[in-house]
């Protein structure tokens, strides 16, 4: 029993300790240390890769055993059992090895310069750490890939067909894991340790600053005026925060625990209040100039320039975004809700003028990213920027101790994405040293015969599954190595492939059955999760759109002429409003079945890029304004179900 036991616990994944006594104190010093040295390296510039690449997982390794259990049943949550320190010593002695041998490895020739069998068992313990780590934080899945893609590395010479490849040696699959730079070395934990840690660094200072409050206030005082403007309230709030956290489900549980409960309480039902907070907080990773960490992550392995990307994503955000709020305001109309009392509602000039200086660090950051500077110097500025601007009001003013516990907030929010992009890595190791990915580029394309739409659905299918177990930066990477190339093959840019494969990366956190941010905020909303996260799903359908528009149109890309991206835009809006109201079921006044299916054609006209079929999908929609101008207002009675 006890070693069924052991293993039931070590198929599932780990849980947050609320650590105490010396382990806290143990865990903050080298949080801070780990925060310390990120900003020295983006300082000093002066390290060698496989130093900083390896101090940096090492270190998240050593807090990640502190911080997270074995397994949810584990009975010591409070504090690391002796395993946790045995495991964290091994990573201490991981920094060590690689710091003291780094010139020999980085100069080393694979194959020919053959590794010791010290090298061999370094970096074998140094990949099972990673993987454990993986699974304490993301959990089995991306756990199970890991294993399948080493042991394919292993055994696949014994296969025959399409997936055979050559024999290689234990010691040479250790060798591409833990000594070159496709695997723990790769572009994956290269992301993490430079770009996205200087951003969740620049997300802790924010928050430690007071800018949640501030946006949170800001949110209310634009929309809070307005019918149904809880709900609108959590929309832009949330799109505020998730474009700093990068991580849905925290932002969920962040802005969620204020929006959801404001927006039951204004009469919307607890699973529509709580879908529109999952919706909301999982589009924040698509939304510029920081989209969480998704757009360093495709800058790194596509190599277009960041600020392109940004650029890019820009209409695509938009469109989202006004579909989101649209939907909230029929769901309103259609409930008939109440508009919030004006002296509930505080002044937007009023809140500009207690917290505006919190826009200047985001402002720096786009003028920088603009000028050419690498985003981890941006970041490094925007946190000072940050310090600078919380003295501009005495509550807000950051002294040593609220930057300290900045810091170590920041090294705390890079555990989950360090891990997945070291798992990550690892998968990529055994795509690109066995030939993989080519191969099942022609599966891909075998499968659906060559043709776009088909292999765009197939793609997104491939998104939306590996996304359900794990954080969007792994299932990005893994999915952009694999089925990006097919894409490609099919004439579609570099551009939008990657933008494609990222989009539905984010929304996978909405996706039944395993919609991570719809289970957070089901949590708060004391509804069921399998409800809310369908009527997330049908909150955020622009979001399932928009990636076949930009793909069969560049210019929601802002890739054309001007007039052409002009005209492309605002038939895009026309036809989000549109879907929205058909979706919905209200425009003007209540929607018959008749209309719902006409508005929603017109939305998807309107959506397509073509003359004719956007012609036609205005033609729709003016109709059905025109027939429900002449109709009485019918009201749906609020609704008091889950």
């Amino acid at each position: 029993m006890g070693f069924i036991n052991f293993i039931t616990r070590a198929f599932s994944e780990g849980e947050k300790r609320d650590l105490t006594g010396p382990a806290v104190k143990f865990f903050i010093s080298i949080a801070f240390i780990l925060s310390l040295f990120q900003i020295v390296s983006v300082v000093w510039g002066k390290l060698d890769p496989i130093q900083l690449l390896a101090t940096h997982l090492s270190f998240i390794l050593i807090l990640t055993f502190l911080y997270y259990s074995f397994s949810k049943q584990s009975k010591t949550s409070s504090k690391p059992t002796i395993p946790d320190y045995i495991c964290s010593l091994l990573a201490l002695g991981a920094i060590c090895y690689f710091n003291i041998h780094a010139e020999r490895i980085s100069e080393r020739i694979p194959i020919v310069d053959h590794l010791s069998p010290l090298d061999i068992f370094v970096g074998f313990v140094f990949v099972l750490l990673s993987i454990e780590a993986a699974r304490r934080t993301i959990g089995m899945p991306i756990v199970i890939i890991v294993i399948i893609g080493i042991s394919y590395a292993l055994w696949g010479h014994h296969l025959g067909g399409l997936i055979w490849h050559r024999e290689f040696s234990f010691s040479e699959v250790v060798e591409d894991l833990a000594y070159s730079f496709n695997g723990l070395w790769g572009s994956p934990i290269a992301v993490a340790a430079s770009f996205v840690y200087m951003f969740l660094l620049f997300g802790a200072f924010l928050q430690k600053a007071g800018a949640g409050e501030f946006f949170f206030q800001l949110s209310t005082a634009l929309a809070g005026r307005t019918r149904g403007g809880a709900a609108k309230v959590a929309v832009i709030a949330s799109a505020f925060f998730g474009m700093i956290s990068g991580s849905p489900t925290a932002n969920v549980v962040t802005t969620g625990s204020f929006t959801i409960p404001v927006s039951r309480r204004s009469g919307y039902k607890p699973s529509f209040a709580a879908a529109v907070e999952a919706a909301a907080s999982t589009g924040g990773s698509i939304l510029p100039p920081i989209m969480g960490s998704s757009a360093f992550l495709m800058a790194a392995i596509t190599q277009i320039p960041y600020i392109s990307i940004v650029i890019a994503a820009i209409i695509p955000s938009i469109l989202y975004y006004t579909s989101l709020l649209a939907m909230v305001h029929f769901e309103a109309k259609r409930l008939n809700l109440p508009k919030a009392k004006k002296e509930d509602i505080p002044n937007v000039s009023s809140v500009l003028k207690e917290g505006w200086f919190y826009f200047i660090p985001l402002v720096l950051l786009l003028f920088f990213l603009l000028n050419g500077y690498s985003a981890s110097r941006t970041g490094l500025y925007g946190v000072l920027a940050i310090i600078g601007v919380s003295w501009f009001r005495k509550k807000t003013r950051m002294g040593v101790k609220q930057i300290f516990e900045a810091m170590v907030d920041g090294a705390k929010s890079s555990i989950p994405v360090t891990t997945a992009c070291a798992a990550a890595g690892l998968v990529i190791s055994g795509i690109m040293s066995t030939g993989l990915g080519g191969k099942l580029t022609s599966v891909v394309l075998g499968l659906t015969e060559s043709m776009l739409l088909p292999t765009l659905i197939l793609v997104m299918l491939i998104c939306i599954i590996l996304g359900m177990g794990m954080p969007v930066a792994a299932a990005y990477i893994l999915t952009a190595m694999l089925a990006a190339p097919a894409l490609m093959e099919l004439g579609v840019s570099l551009m939008a492939a990657h933008l494609f494969i990222v989009y539905f990366s984010i929304f996978s956190a909405i996706t039944p059955p395993v919609a991570v941010a719809a289970y957070a905020a089901a949590g708060i909303a004391d509804s069921n999760p399998n409800k809310v996260g369908l009527e997330a799903v049908r909150l955020g359908l622009v979001g399932f759109i928009v990636p076949f528009m930009f793909v069969l149109e560049p210019a929601i890309l802002l890739d054309g002429p001007p007039i052409e991206i002009l005209v492309s835009f605002l038939t895009a809006v026309i036809g989000v409003i549109a879907l929205s109201a058909g979706v919905i079921g209200w425009l003007q006044k209540c929607a018959t079945y008749f209309d719902r299916i006409l508005l929603i054609s017109s939305g998807l006209l309107l959506i397509y890029p073509h003359v004719l079929f956007s012609s036609l999908g205005i033609i729709l929609f003016v109709l059905v304004f025109a027939v429900q101008k002449k109709r009485p207002i019918q009201y749906t009675p609020l609704e008091k179900g889950a």
